[in-house]
């Protein structure tokens, strides 16, 4: 964590890229994914004993991406996370993607906390706890 934020290193593959040779589109999401998580385990909580204990999951609801510039085959780019807001059953983040001070890609996303069913429940008291910390709002940075 840097400043409120956490950062994830990866470096993009062949598999990532496309035709043209550049990070092909869907993959942003892919790598913001794994950043979250990544923040998840940071606070002690992993996806798979979040279901096996609570019966519940985190679904991506909704998400925005502006892509500014793309990243290709062989960089090293880094997924910048800040969890922004915790409600009910809501957990939204602004993240971003960077190659060394060039920012890529934004991407905002809301996930749900949803059972087996597909229906939405309140983020568990106890995951909530483990968040608050994570947890930056936009004003704040």
């Amino acid at each position: 964590m840097v400043d409120g934020e956490h950062r994830y290193p990866l470096r993009v593959f062949y598999e990532d890229t496309d035709a043209g040779g550049i990070v092909y589109h869907a993959r942003y999401l892919n790598f913001a994914e794994r950043a979250r998580t990544e923040v998840l385990r940071l606070a002690g909580i992993q996806q798979t004993e979040l279901r096996a204990r609570y019966g519940v999951v985190f679904a991506l609801r909704s998400c925005s991406v502006d892509f500014r510039r793309p990243a290709v085959l062989d960089d090293l780019v880094e997924v910048r996370s800040r969890f922004t807001s915790l409600k009910g059953a809501k957990l939204t983040a602004a993240q971003s993607i960077w190659r060394g001070n060039e920012e890529l890609t934004r991407i905002d996303v809301e996930v749900a906390s949803v059972r087996d069913d597909g229906r939405p429940t309140r983020i568990p008291a106890t995951v909530r706890v483990a968040l608050e910390p994570y947890l930056q709002s936009m004003e704040q940075g």
